[in-house]
């Protein structure tokens, strides 16, 4: 068996405390200057109305509070760059779902699924974040294709953060923050019809209930069915509920009961092969796979929220979440075998298929207490946040594999096909090779006091100390179905994490600030040991968490009585002791490498009045990377240099509305010889409205068409879509 030795019991218990590229910078920071200055003209020559429009006239793309408990301060005050994207900008944006939201936040790259690693896979600043998903602050472990139909914000807090979310958050997190019930009636139904055969219906109601103070009951409700622009075969079908209850316990308790199902059934993507370090050069259509390839995905959500004020001073957040998640899955993976060059007439290149298969269902039950003190020390005002959390998560996978390549021979043949003009069928079946059972324990508590010397100084300072226990025990099995070993791996780790920042408050509309903060990377972080989901490797066992630490100066303005907000950042990220494969110990990995990110960001977002409202951004991020054994130097996988996001909404008149936005991504690597060029995507919108409750709505996607590859792995890479056009049908009461 790989990486373990039979019946083994491995036990650690570890305590430790711890250039730009001129022209786009010069393009930028001159379109900025000449937004702000016209913004100042206009607020000048518009005075009066300025004044009168001042509540109604602020950005819809605004947000000025985190929906994390654990931040107390404005996102003005927090030293920490965060990207929000507000559901208005959703909607104007068209995101069906938690990925197209993504793809709009400079910084961030897709990776592709591999086998068991489906749903979201993003990258953070050049690390991989598939493991740092959170819903409503409290982790969202489910490896499933998350959706914003229920979502009021995405947050983006980009750095290490282990201080606030426990293990990984190593280039930052992803918090999904739900709607919640309210006190005003709402009803919404948003009907989107387009090509590649989608069709999207979701609905929003919210009531008020006669049942004392703040009692409101909340559902949203979800039909998808979609291919993909562009591509053959590939299609995917969701349907989801959200229903939300909240009461008031007396005048000092609020309980909200919300739950979540959401379940997918999707023929999966895994795009074309590699050849010579690029994909391969066929048309974007073409599907290797069969059309009998499935991915069934499924998470039941369910949170328990109390809220309670003792007095002027204290306050309690209670959370308890149970989360049921599972996943069956029939992949295939396209392949070409060695000397396939370029240069090959694509007609006369086979193309091998490996068959992923496998089932899993992940568990999980949370509880996290907040209690929030406001006091004063003197002439010291202190926020502080502490509190307590505890997790049972479990996780138990299945990997199944067919195949005959020239790279894994799996002792079941499958049908080869051709690189031009693939197709075929197989009805065969698939090997079991390796079922799991992981169990983890997190217990935790945490600190975080933010203290304000008067109206200009703050410093926060925080830390954590988790505890995170793993029982993991596999078993393996030959291609007849016999059991060949098994294997028991016991791991305790217990890390202290830090954060620290000082703000400068020059103005109150402005911010200074530099923080520092730590994180930590389990070997068993997704409660798994498998390292590779094809060789089934479990290189890492014996490991101890990989240590990271962030550094970040940056600068925070609202702009044109708030009404735009400007962020700018400077940035390190240094992980120390990143696994790289053991050059005297073949098939696992040692603590020897050293990754570094340095990179640049700036965000505006906002509006000048009613009229027009905008957001854009720029990432710039120098990445390298060594294993310190071998002085093997290269670039990090899936990192852009640059990335770019621009958005703008005009209204013309009292009822039209267009809007019009592109990004940018810079090529990326992986593998260190495997490469994905950059590319530029378009997009535009048109708004209509027919009445005060009838909004007719035109979103088109990549409007030039452009083929460009938007997820990459090391044995596959999968084409963006082409061009997308949808029509929508949105009634609002």
């Amino acid at each position: 068996m790989s990486g373990l030795k039979s019946k083994a019991v491995v036990k650690r218990f570890r305590k430790k405390p711890s250039t730009l590229r001129r022209f786009i910078s010069q393009a930028l920071l001159g379109a900025w200057s000449n937004l702000i200055l016209a913004g100042q003209v206009y607020s000048q020559q518009q005075s009066v109305e300025v004044i009168i429009v001042e509540e109604t006239g602020r950005s819809p793309y605004l947000i000025d509070e985190s929906s994390i408990g654990k931040f107390t301060e404005p996102l003005l005050d927090t030293p920490q760059s965060v990207t929000t994207i507000s559901a208005e900008l959703m909607e104007d944006r068209n995101a069906m779902s938690l990925d197209d939201a993504l793809r709009n936040v400079p910084g961030i790259t897709l990776g592709a699924g591999e086998f068991s690693w489906q749903g979201n896979n993003p990258n953070i600043r050049g690390f991989s974040s598939r493991n740092d998903m959170f819903l409503d602050g409290m982790r969202d472990l489910g490896s499933y294709a998350r959706d914003p139909f229920n979502l009021d914000t995405v947050e983006v807090l980009l750095g290490s953060s282990s201080m606030v979310f426990g293990r990984g958050s190593t280039g930052g997190v992803i918090n999904q923050s739900t709607k919640k019930p309210m006190q005003q009636e709402l009803r919404k139904l948003h009907m989107n019809f387009g090509n590649a055969s989608t069709t999207r219906v979701t609905a929003d109601f919210n009531q008020p209930l006669d049942l004392g103070r703040d009692a409101a009951f909340r559902v949203n409700l979800l039909g998808h069915k979609a291919d993909v622009p562009g591509r053959d075969v590939v299609e995917t079908e969701r349907y989801g509920v959200a229903p939300s209850l909240s009461l008031a316990l007396g005048n000092a308790t609020q309980l909200t009961l919300n739950y979540m199902h959401l379940q997918s059934d999707s023929t999966p993507d895994y795009g074309l092969p590699w050849i010579q370090g690029e994909p391969a050069a066929v048309d974007r259509k073409n599907f290797y796979g069969f059309e009998t390839d499935y991915l069934e995905t499924q998470a039941d959500v369910s949170s328990i929220i109390l809220d309670h004020r003792f007095n002027e001073t204290f306050s309690l957040n209670t959370q308890l979440r149970h989360a049921d998640y599972s996943r069956s899955s029939f992949i295939t993976e396209p392949q070409v075998g060695p000397g396939v060059t370029r240069s090959d007439a694509p007609a006369s290149v086979t193309v091998y298929r490996m068959i992923f298969t496998g089932d899993s269902n992940e568990r999980m039950l949370q509880t996290q207490v907040n209690l929030r003190a406001d006091f004063t020390t003197g002439f010291i005002e202190h926020t502080v946040i502490s509190g307590i959390e505890s997790a049972e998560e479990s996780s138990d996978p299945a990997f199944g594999f067919a195949s005959q390549t020239p790279y894994f021979d799996y002792g079941i043949a499958v049908p080869t096909t051709n690189l031009a003009n693939p197709g075929g069928s197989y009805n065969g079946v698939t090997a079991t090779r390796l079922r799991s059972d992981a169990s983890s324990d997190t217990l935790a508590a945490y600190f975080l006091d933010t203290i304000k010397f008067g109206d200009q100084w703050q410093l926060s300072l925080g830390l954590r100390r988790d505890r995170f226990t793993n029982n993991y025990t596999e078993y393996r099995f030959d291609v007849d179905g016999s059991q060949t070993s098994s294997g028991q791996v016991i791991t305790k780790d217990i890390e202290t994490s830090y954060r620290t920042a000082l703000v400068y408050k020059p103005v109150a509309d402005g911010t200074i600030y530099l923080g520092w903060g730590t994180s930590f990377n389990p070997s068993g972080e997704s409660l798994s040991f498998v390292s590779s989901g094809r060789a089934l490797t479990t290189s890492n066992i014996f490991l101890e968490p990989e240590e990271n630490e962030s550094l970040e100066l940056g600068s925070k303005w609202n702009l044109l009585n708030d009404r735009l907000q400007l962020d700018a950042a400077l940035f390190r990220i240094t992980k120390k002791n990143a696994r790289v494969s053991d050059p005297l110990n073949p098939g696992f990995n040692t603590l020897a490498g050293e990754q570094e990110i340095n990179g640049f960001s700036v965000k505006l977002s906002g509006g000048l009045g009613e009229i027009l409202h905008f957001t854009t951004g720029y990432t710039r991020l120098d990445d390298k990377q060594e294993n310190l054994l071998t002085g093997n130097t290269g670039r990090m996988d899936n990192v852009a240099e640059d990335s770019f996001s621009f958005w703008i909404n005009w209204t013309q008149g009292e009822r039209l509305d267009y809007g019009i936005g592109t990004r940018y991504l810079d090529e990326r690597v992986v593998n260190n010889r495997k490469f994905a060029g950059d590319y530029w995507a378009l997009d535009a919108m048109m708004k209509y409205q027919y009445s005060d409750n009838i909004t007719i709505k035109v979103n088109l996607t990549n409007l030039t068409d452009e083929y460009y590859f938007d997820q990459l792995h090391p044995w596959h890479v999968i084409p963006g879509p082409g061009i997308g056009g949808v029509f929508a049908i949105n009634l609002d009461y």
